[in-house]
Protein backbone atom coordinates (compact mmCIF):
# COMPACT_ATOMS: atom_id res chain seq x y z
CA UNK A 1 0.00 0.00 0.00
CA UNK A 2 2.76 2.39 0.64
CA UNK A 3 4.36 1.69 -2.81
CA UNK A 4 1.16 2.10 -4.98
CA UNK A 5 0.49 5.45 -2.74
CA UNK A 6 3.96 6.59 -3.70
CA UNK A 7 3.64 5.05 -7.46
CA UNK A 8 6.33 3.54 -7.17
CA UNK A 9 7.63 -0.02 -7.45
CA UNK A 10 6.35 -2.82 -4.96
CA UNK A 11 8.85 -6.09 -4.25
CA UNK A 12 8.20 -8.26 -0.97
CA UNK A 13 10.62 -10.94 0.98
CA UNK A 14 8.96 -14.74 1.81
CA UNK A 15 9.66 -16.24 5.15
CA UNK A 16 11.84 -19.64 4.86
CA UNK A 17 12.81 -21.59 7.94
CA UNK A 18 16.03 -21.57 8.06
CA UNK A 19 17.94 -25.05 8.38
CA UNK A 20 19.13 -24.98 11.75
CA UNK A 21 15.63 -24.43 13.54
CA UNK A 22 17.21 -23.49 17.38
CA UNK A 23 19.21 -20.40 16.26
CA UNK A 24 17.85 -17.08 17.65
CA UNK A 25 16.10 -16.12 14.60
CA UNK A 26 14.87 -19.39 13.20
CA UNK A 27 12.68 -17.55 10.45
CA UNK A 28 15.04 -16.04 7.32
CA UNK A 29 13.32 -14.09 4.55
CA UNK A 30 14.54 -13.58 0.75
CA UNK A 31 13.28 -11.94 -2.45
CA UNK A 32 11.41 -14.47 -4.84
CA UNK A 33 14.15 -15.45 -7.44
CA UNK A 34 11.92 -13.75 -10.86
CA UNK A 35 11.97 -10.47 -8.96
CA UNK A 36 15.97 -10.64 -7.79
CA UNK A 37 17.94 -9.08 -11.41
CA UNK A 38 15.50 -6.25 -10.75
CA UNK A 39 16.62 -4.73 -7.73
CA UNK A 40 20.86 -4.47 -8.94
CA UNK A 41 21.04 -0.80 -8.14
CA UNK A 42 17.98 0.47 -6.83
CA UNK A 43 17.15 2.76 -4.01
CA UNK A 44 15.39 0.49 -2.02
CA UNK A 45 13.01 1.49 1.37
CA UNK A 46 12.24 -1.72 3.70
CA UNK A 47 8.80 -1.22 5.23
CA UNK A 48 7.12 -3.31 7.96
CA UNK A 49 3.98 -3.08 9.85
CA UNK A 50 5.49 -3.79 13.00
CA UNK A 51 9.49 -4.00 14.37
CA UNK A 52 9.94 -5.79 17.87
CA UNK A 53 13.28 -8.05 17.01
CA UNK A 54 13.66 -6.36 13.62
CA UNK A 55 14.69 -10.02 12.43
CA UNK A 56 11.92 -9.70 9.79
CA UNK A 57 13.56 -6.13 8.82
CA UNK A 58 17.36 -7.66 9.24
CA UNK A 59 16.88 -10.52 6.98
CA UNK A 60 14.95 -9.02 4.19
CA UNK A 61 17.31 -6.31 4.03
CA UNK A 62 20.60 -8.84 4.03
CA UNK A 63 18.37 -10.55 0.94
CA UNK A 64 18.06 -7.06 -0.88
CA UNK A 65 21.98 -6.45 -0.42
CA UNK A 66 23.03 -9.76 -1.80
CA UNK A 67 20.49 -8.64 -4.73
CA UNK A 68 22.94 -5.49 -5.18
CA UNK A 69 19.94 -3.65 -4.05
CA UNK A 70 20.68 -0.53 -1.98
CA UNK A 71 19.18 0.24 1.30
CA UNK A 72 18.02 4.09 1.84
CA UNK A 73 15.39 3.75 4.64
CA UNK A 74 13.78 1.74 7.25
CA UNK A 75 9.50 2.42 7.68
CA UNK A 76 7.05 1.48 9.64
CA UNK A 77 3.66 2.35 11.41
CA UNK A 78 5.53 1.29 14.92
CA UNK A 79 8.32 0.15 16.28
CA UNK A 80 8.04 -1.70 19.78
CA UNK A 81 11.53 -0.80 21.77
CA UNK A 82 14.90 0.02 20.27
CA UNK A 83 16.18 -2.76 18.18
CA UNK A 84 15.40 -0.88 15.50
CA UNK A 85 16.28 2.09 15.69
CA UNK A 86 19.57 0.47 16.63
CA UNK A 87 19.78 -1.95 13.38
CA UNK A 88 18.83 1.48 11.11
CA UNK A 89 21.69 2.84 12.96
CA UNK A 90 23.81 0.28 12.14
CA UNK A 91 23.38 -0.09 8.55
CA UNK A 92 23.39 4.03 8.45
CA UNK A 93 19.88 4.20 7.17
CA UNK A 94 17.03 6.72 8.70
CA UNK A 95 14.47 4.84 10.46
CA UNK A 96 10.62 6.60 10.23
CA UNK A 97 8.00 5.06 11.78
CA UNK A 98 4.35 6.52 13.10
CA UNK A 99 4.57 5.19 16.96
CA UNK A 100 7.33 3.95 18.95
CA UNK A 101 6.53 2.10 22.30
CA UNK A 102 8.57 1.10 25.07
CA UNK A 103 9.73 -2.80 25.15
CA UNK A 104 11.68 -4.10 27.46
CA UNK A 105 10.79 -7.57 27.28
CA UNK A 106 13.53 -9.17 24.84
CA UNK A 107 16.12 -11.20 25.68
CA UNK A 108 18.96 -13.30 24.17
CA UNK A 109 18.27 -17.18 25.46
CA UNK A 110 21.05 -16.75 27.29
CA UNK A 111 19.79 -13.88 29.66
CA UNK A 112 16.28 -14.54 29.24
CA UNK A 113 15.07 -14.86 33.21
CA UNK A 114 12.13 -17.74 32.05
CA UNK A 115 15.29 -19.87 29.76
CA UNK A 116 17.44 -19.91 33.31
CA UNK A 117 14.51 -20.99 35.11
CA UNK A 118 13.31 -23.34 32.79
CA UNK A 119 10.07 -22.27 32.24
CA UNK A 120 8.11 -22.97 29.24
CA UNK A 121 6.43 -20.33 27.20
CA UNK A 122 2.94 -22.34 26.75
Amino acid sequence: MVAEELGTEFYFAEQFARPFADSLFPIGYRIPEPLRGALSGKRVVVVDDVINAASAVRGTIEDLEACEARIVGIGALMTLGSMASAFAASKGVPLDALAHVPNNSLWEPASCPLCATGTPLA
